[in-house]
């Protein structure tokens, strides 16, 4: 498989993975042949990376933290849960408390597989992977900062719902009054809910507050801030720039990261940055890069721990039949380093 920009897919190219509607639906399966009106339909819900199928490199595995069924049904589970709060229902906090003890299973049996953020966003299903890729996030950092069974759940629990108070209709972040700020309007939401800690609650209050107090919605420094948000807001804060810039100047993994390096101890805690480091992927595998050598090629391999030397096939033809095909490790060839990733 490829991972390839959305305006370089053409016709009779096959799909490869799933993507999926906010509830958890099927939207295209992996496989299926992609038509010229799939492609721009694609285009036009906000789809801009996919992953298709490529003889070349067939044998290319993406791994997963976590499973396409548990994604389903977290993200379904997170539908139902952002409807009832719009319709002002109960909110069936068992059925989300038992998708993300089935997350936790496979964040846990996988831990030591770096995290790459490669599933298929649309208009329709943004707001949930963003939930869900913060929540995998903060979950891989606090296994890496080894807390215990009852705190990852509650961290996992916490970066889930950090964007609850959204859904509110009173929420307005450019309001003077703070208590309308989608953080503020979130904790006064789980708070009510006898089934969450107050922990939990603090994850969506405290996950825009800064190291340095410039943050809001309380302006909040260093130990104040508890260490469940200082942990979502680095998730936060690296899903907004991959897939979330205002700007539409959406970030890839590498510039993200040094992106953030720079925020440590202002914005970002710095022993919070060591384990994110420690747990995403730098180059998607799949993606095409260049390197210092300006040889062009694709990640097909990653290394736990070294997220910035990956695994590289390059493929060389001479027109003919023959092909010269040839595997960097950049893990060994340690004066080479990627370039630049190519769209």
């Amino acid at each position: 498989m490829k991972y390839v920009h959305i305006d370089s897919v053409e016709s009779g190219q096959y799909l490869g993975r799933t993507i999926f509607t906010s509830n958890g639906v099927v939207m295209l399966s992996e496989g299926v042949q992609l038509t010229v009106y799939m492609i721009t339909t694609l285009r036009r819900i906000g789809v801009t990376m996919i992953y298709i199928k490529d003889p070349n490199y067939q044998d290319i595995v993406i791994e997963d933290v976590v499973s396409d069924e548990t994604k389903q049904i977290v993200m379904k589970q997170m539908g139902d849960t952002f409807e009832s709060l719009r319709s002002g229902k109960e909110l069936n906090t068992r059925s989300l408390s038992q998708s993300i003890d089935k997350m936790l299973d496979d964040l846990f049996r996988n831990k030591e597989i770096l995290l790459q953020l490669t599933d298929i966003r649309t208009k329709d299903n943004e707001m949930y992977v963003h939930a869900l890729n913060v929540c995998m996030m903060s979950t891989l950092i606090g296994i890496s900062m080894e807390l215990n069974a009852l705190q990852l759940k509650e961290l996992a629990t916490g970066a889930l719902l950090h964007d609850v108070g959204k859904v509110e209709e009173n929420t307005d972040d450019s309001a003077e009054d703070l208590k309308q700020h989608h953080t503020w309007r979130g904790y006064e939401l789980l708070k009510s809910k006898r089934e969450y800690s107050l922990l939990i609650a603090h994850c969506a209050f405290q996950h825009h507050e800064a190291i340095d107090g410039t943050g809001m919605p309380r302006g909040l420094k260093g130990e104040d801030i508890h260490l469940y948000a200082k942990i979502v807001a680095v998730a936060n804060a690296y899903d907004n720039l991959l897939f979330n810039q205002m700007d539409g100047k959406n970030m890839l993994p590498h510039e993200a990261c040094e992106h953030m390096m720079g925020w440590s101890n202002t914005m970002l805690d710095r022993e919070v940055m060591i384990h994110f480091l420690k747990t995403v992927s730098i180059y998607t595998t799949g993606s095409s890069v260049r390197l210092s050598t300006k040889e062009t090629g694709v990640v097909v391999g990653q290394h736990r721990g070294l997220p910035g030397r990956p695994i590289i096939r390059i493929i060389k033809n001479d027109g003919g039949r023959d092909m010269d095909v040839k595997e960097v490790d950049l893990s060994k060839h340690t004066t080479v380093f990627v370039e630049d990733v190519l769209a």
